[in-house]
């Protein structure tokens, strides 16, 4: 029989195996690189778009903030012109008022008595005054119950006192009293503003 030696053909073969598996490790090597380069760079440029995206919905929410804040202020000159409007528009109405007032002021006096103040606190007038007597205090009370300018007069208080007002003298004595009222603004007629 025939000796035949194969060790080194093995030996070549795995050499040659051994080759093999280096180059396909090799390629392997350099297409997971490749793959994880590519991916990194897929993923890096989704970021920068999603970033690009977040930064207009920042960009654009900060200009709604502005103009949310545009509207806000917008909406508080509103109010104060509205504010200012009814101003005007109350002293518009209430010019004729004031002229009035003094007029029925001065109709519900009577013979024998004047005021020495008279106050306006809003709707209410406090009026201190004199009078010869206590019934001319009577007839002023009355006269400001039936006047379509006034309502509800409440007397707060009566005193004597001497017409000089030091209180020597024998001249004729009188009351001095406080008085309170309240203003009837005149009721708009129907069809007016």
């Amino acid at each position: 029989m025939a000796r035949i030696n194969l060790l080194p053909w093995r030996e070549e073969r795995r050499q040659e195996l051994k080759k093999q598996f280096i180059a396909v490790l090799f390629g392997v090597a350099v297409l997971g690189a490749g793959s994880v380069y590519l991916m990194n760079v897929q993923v890096e440029a989704e970021i920068q778009y999603q970033q690009s995206r977040n930064q207009f919905v920042m960009d654009e929410t900060h200009k709604l903030d502005a103009q949310i804040a545009e509207i806000a202020e917008l909406k508080k000159k509103r109010e104060r012109l509205i504010e200012r409007m009814n101003v005007i528009q109350d002293l518009q109405g209430n010019r004729p008022l004031a002229v009035h007032i003094f007029d029925e002021i001065a109709r519900s006096v009577p013979d024998g008595a004047y005021y020495s103040s008279v106050e306006q606190k809003g709707d209410a007038l406090t009026a201190i005054g004199f009078a010869e007597s206590n019934t001319r205090i009577s007839n002023l009370m009355r006269n400001l119950e039936t006047s379509q300018s006034f309502a509800s007069p409440t007397l707060s208080k009566v005193s004597k006192q001497a017409a000089d007002k030091s209180g020597t003298s024998d001249e004729a004595v009188g009351s001095e009293f406080n008085l309170s009222f309240k203003i009837e603004r005149p009721k708009a007629a129907d069809g007016e503003g």
